[in-house]
C-alpha cells in the first residue's frame, strides 16, 4: 500500500516502555506515583513562595514558573500513559499527538530557558549586589518571563509544522509512550531529509543558546565567588547557586543522555527508556533539589503545614 498522508489516520498506536502484561500492573503504579509526588512536591513550591512574603523576589518567581513548567511537562506524557495502561489500549488520536508534540516541546522549552533565566537573575545577585533590585526590578522579571514563553510558543508551531506535513504507510506504531516527533520521522515514508535538518537546526538554536547562556553565566559567577575573600562569603555564595546548578546538570544531562543513547543504540525501545529520565524523573527530582538545599522553601513550607495543621 503506497502512503498516507497523516490526516488520513485517525489514531496512532503508542507501543509503551514494555509490552509484557504482567509488568503493566507495575508501571501503572509506578509512574502513578511519580506523577503525583512531581505535582505535590511543584504545588507546594508553587504554594510556599505564594504564601510567604519575603519570598516575592526575582529568584522565587522564576522558580514559580519553572515549577508550572515542569507540571506541564509531565502532565503532557505521563496522564496518556497511565490511561492507555488502565483500559490496555495502546491508540492516540491524530489530534491528541499534535497536541502532545506542541505542549512537549512547549515546556521543554520553557524549562531550558527558565533555567537560563535563573542563571543570569545569579549573575547578577553574586557579580552586582548593589544593582540587583534596580536591575531585576519587576518589569525586567516579567518580560523575560513572557519572551521565554513566546520563544517556547515558537518552537512547538515549528515541530507542529514539521510533523504535519509528514506522510505515513501503513506501520503507525510508534515505539514509545508519547508521540516523540524524531520516532515519527522515522516512521515516515516521505522524504524527511528537510524535516531532520530543521530540527536539527532549531534545537542548535534554542538548546545551544540556552547552555552557552548558563555557562557564562556561571564563569563569570565563579571568577567573582573566587574573588571573596572571607570563607563564609564563599560558602554563601556558592550555596545560593548550588540547587540552581543540580537542576541545570539534571535537565540538560539526562536530555544529553537520551540523545546519545538513541543515536548509540540501535532499539528504539531503549531510547523510549532513557527519555523516562528527563520527561519524568526531572520534573519530579526539581522540588525537591529545592527544598532540601533552601532554608527558606523550607521554613516556609512548615509555615503553610502549620497553619493547616
Amino acid at each position: 500500500m503506497g502512503p498516507k498522508n497523516l490526516t488520513s489516520f485517525s489514531e496512532f498506536l503508542l507501543l509503551g516502555l514494555s509490552e509484557d502484561p504482567e509488568l503493566q500492573p507495575l508501571l501503572f503504579g509506578l509512574f502513578l506515583s511519580i506523577y503525583l509526588i512531581a505535582v505535590a512536591g511543584n504545588l507546594s513550591i508553587i504554594l510556599a513562595v505564594s504564601s510567604d512574603s519575603r519570598l516575592h523576589t526575582p529568584m522565587y518567581f522564576f522558580l514559580t514558573n519553572l515549577s508550572l513548567a515542569d507540571i506541564g511537562f509531565i502532565s503532557t506524557t505521563v496522564p496518556k500513559m497511565l490511561v492507555n495502561i488502565q483500559t490496555k489500549s495502546k491508540s492516540i488520536a491524530y489530534v491528541g499527538c499534535l497536541t502532545q508534540v506542541s505542549f512537549f516541546y512547549l515546556f521543554a522549552s520553557l524549562d531550558s530557558l527558565f533555567l537560563t533565566v535563573m542563571a543570569y537573575d545569579r549573575l547578577v545577585a553574586i557579580c552586582h549586589p548593589l544593582h540587583y533590585t534596580v536591575i531585576m526590578n519587576p518589569r525586567l522579571c516579567g518580560f523575560l518571563v513572557l519572551v521565554s514563553f513566546l520563544i517556547s510558543l515558537l518552537v512547538s508551531q515549528l515541530h507542529i509544522s514539521m510533523v504535519s506535513q509528514l506522510t505515513f504507510c501503513t506501520d503507525v506504531e510508534v515505539p514509545s509512550f508519547f508521540c516523540d516527533p524524531p520516532q515519527l520521522l522515522n516512521l515516515a515514508c516521505s522524504d524527511t531529509s528537510t524535516n531532520t535538518i530543521l530540527v536539527y537546526f532549531v534545537g542548535a538554536i534554542f538548546g545551544c543558546l540556552p547552555v552557552s547562556g548558563i555557562l557564562f553565566s556561571y564563569t563569570r559567577i565563579i571568577s567573582s565567588i573566587l574573588r571573596v575573600s572571607s570563607s563564609g562569603g564563599r560558602y554563601k555564595a556558592f550555596s545560593t547557586c548550588g540547587s540552581h546548578l543540580s537542576v541545570v546538570c539534571l535537565f540538560y544531562g539526562t536530555g544529553i543522555g537520551a540523545y546519545l543513547s538513541s543515536v548509540v543504540s540501535s532499539s528504539a525501545r531503549k531510547g523510549a527508556v532513557t527519555s523516562v529520565m528527563y520527561t519524568v524523573v526531572t520534573p519530579m527530582l526539581n522540588p525537591f533539589i529545592y527544598s532540601l538545599r533552601n532554608r527558606d522553601i523550607k521554613k516556609a513550607l512548615r509555615r503553610v503545614l502549620s497553619k493547616t495543621a
